[in-house]
């Protein structure tokens, strides 16, 4: 006993005489229980927010935890730093800490009014922890830590980046993570959602899927665009000038099922293809009438412009001198009006690779809708294809929000064919087959850029296809003759298999930031409105795919199996269909096609 009391007396000497030294402060365990992470967003879940960076972005594969990591790939001239600065106590013990994937990865901290420090990895083929610590200066108050990769050395991966130390709710701090997230109304295409305050929040950010929607300043929020009988997944975060909460816990909803607009009386899956109806090539000419029962949708491919900018539109059919074994006018008009009796729509196409059409004017618009009307009542036809394609649609510099169109020959378009609908009435089809660089490159490229340079051409659909989403019926993006195209995972897919068709359909079911810009999300369509376009055989098209590819893509979008390396946001049993190029190539291949789809569906 008495040399415990002696061993006290010496500890509490050492702690009175540690605590007379100027700048030397004891971390009692009080002070310890108050230390938290003060790092904003280390685990990016929150895309980049918090954080500047010279390249990089947010991706769902490779993470350490959660379902988002930061990849960022160093130039020649740039090491790819992504760094933030975090509100800290002065003469206090900090822990930096984080996993990294890569070759040559830098953790560290600058300001820090002591030494900076920095860790780093040579060489992680997989997450290997980096962490360092440091003391901050007697006046510190701000350091900022960062990470990055080398000069030319490869993308590199970062996750769970925490910041450890004495933190507080005072000035400088990011608030807490909301409470109490509940729905408070859902339709077939929005979620209400309300959820506690925070004290010392200016605002709150709300995510569907963990990608960011819309921002508010009050406490309640409906996020809109959703489709039908679809599952969504949803969180808020708190902000504040000093940054944003973690995010709350997630609270699921499933849209009710829809009210079936713009479905036309298909039937829930339908097989559409192009017929070869004014010109013949190596396919060769099928008459209409010899088209199989098995094709519910028919486009009769094309009705071309007399000149680019006229907006007069005209259908010849195959001469005979052509295609010898044409129909008559009679006979064609007669086996429209029998596809139609069995249930089958059939359309008129406009554009397609030579038909280039630009409504630059008011004049040109009117044209459009008298002469596509005309084609549509002189053979009784169902409704209208938009194939538009080439140099049809681009955008004028400085217009740069989809949803507020500005260019003329998009916001004449979407007149044209609002009237159309409206002239038709409910029962009109509204298609359209846009290639993926006018839609899926959206997510990355949008117009000219806000700094001019990029292709006008890049997204030009996405304000067309949103303007007229309550009125279409079906969009079948061609997932062919297309360069690779970046999906919502942060990587590049190309055709050629299941992998690209399912994460461009995706894209279209789960909606994208237009541009990078998580304020603005291209809504996603309803599963009943889509269908996936491909070529019927090798000599239809580059990016033709075996019938095992087709069904793997189906199981991955319908069902969430077989989906590969692909992770979908969703599972959509209500997915329309097939769309192909062409019956005529389809017939030429021995139906396989049709066969595939037929075997699939029943």
């Amino acid at each position: 006993m008495e040399r415990a009391r002696r061993t006290r007396s010496v500890l509490a000497a050492l702690t009175a005489a540690l605590l007379a030294v100027p700048g030397i402060t004891a971390l009692s365990s009080a002070a310890r229980a108050a230390d938290a992470d003060v790092a904003t967003n280390g685990g990016f879940e929150s895309g980049l927010t918090g954080w500047t960076c010279t390249a990089g972005t947010t991706v769902n594969s490779p993470v350490h935890s959660g379902s988002s990591a930061l990849q960022a790939t160093p130039s020649g001239s740039d090491n790819a730093r992504c760094s933030q600065t975090v509100t800290v106590q002065p003469n206090a013990q900090y822990t930096l800490s984080g996993y990294v994937r890569g070759s040559y990865v830098y953790l560290g901290a600058t300001g820090t009014g002591s030494t900076d420090v920095s860790a780093w990895t040579q060489s992680a083929p997989d997450w290997q922890k980096l962490s360092t610590t440091f003391r901050t200066g007697a006046a510190t108050t701000k350091v900022t830590i960062h990470i990055h990769g080398w000069y030319g050395t490869g993308a590199y991966q970062a996750d769970d980046i925490t910041l450890v130390g004495p933190g507080g709710s005072g000035p400088g701090q990011p608030p807490a993570a909301p409470a109490g997230l509940r729905t408070t109304s859902v339709t077939s295409s929005s979620v209400g959602l309300s959820w506690s305050a925070v004290t010392g929040a200016t605002g709150y950010a709300v995510y569907r899927d963990g990608a960011k929607v819309q921002t508010v300043t009050g406490t309640s929020a409906t996020v809109s665009g959703l489709a039908a009988s679809t599952a969504y997944s949803f969180q808020v975060t708190a902000l504040n000038d000093a940054g944003e909460s973690a995010k709350s816990a997630p609270v699921t909803a499933t849209t009710t099922a829809g009210p079936g607009g713009g479905t036309s009386d298909l039937p829930p899956h339908a097989l559409v293809g192009y017929l070869h109806a004014s010109f013949a090539n190596g396919a060769g000419y099928t008459r209409l009438a010899d088209v199989p029962d098995s094709w519910d949708v028919i486009d009769l491919a094309f009705g071309e412009p007399t000149s680019v900018t006229s907006g007069d539109i005209r259908f010849r059919r195959c001469p005979v001198t052509e295609c010898p074994n044409v129909e008559s006018d009679a006979e064609f008009k007669a086996a429209v009006k029998a596809k139609q009796a069995a249930g089958k729509k059939v359309l008129i196409s406009i554009g397609g690779q030579n038909g280039q059409v630009q409504l630059t004017t008011t004049a040109a618009r009117d044209t459009f809708v008298s002469s596509v009307s005309d084609i549509i009542d002189t053979y009784g036809l169902d409704g209208l294809d938009i194939d538009f394609e080439g140099h049809s649609l681009s955008l004028n510099p400085n217009d740069t929000d989809f949803k507020n169109p500005t260019t003329p020959v998009i916001v004449n378009l979407i007149s044209a064919l609002k009237t159309l609908k409206a002239k038709y009435g409910a029962k009109f089809v509204l298609t359209m087959a846009p290639e993926t660089f006018f839609v899926q490159n959206g997510y990355q490229y949008y117009g000219t850029g806000k700094w001019g340079g990029q292709d006008p051409r890049c997204g030009a659909y996405l304000p067309v296809i949103h303007a007229l989403r309550d009125d279409l019926t079906l969009l079948h993006v061609q997932d062919y003759n297309s360069g690779p195209i970046m999906g919502l995972d942060n990587q590049y897919h190309s055709m050629g298999g299941a992998d690209f068709h399912i994460a461009m359909t995706d894209m279209l079911l789960t909606g994208f930031p237009v541009a990078g810009d998580q304020n603005n999300v291209f809504p996603p369509l309803r599963p009943d409105q889509v269908a996936i376009g491909m070529p019927a055989s090798t000599n239809a098209g580059n990016g033709h795919v075996s019938p095992a590819e087709v069904t793997k893509t189906l199981d991955c979008l319908t069902k969430k199996t077989n989906c590969g390396s692909y992770a979908t946001h969703g599972t959509w049993p209500a997915l329309r269909g097939l769309m192909t190029w062409s019956v005529n190539w389809d017939r030429y291949a021995n139906w396989e096609f049709q066969k595939t789809f037929d075997a699939y569906f029943g």
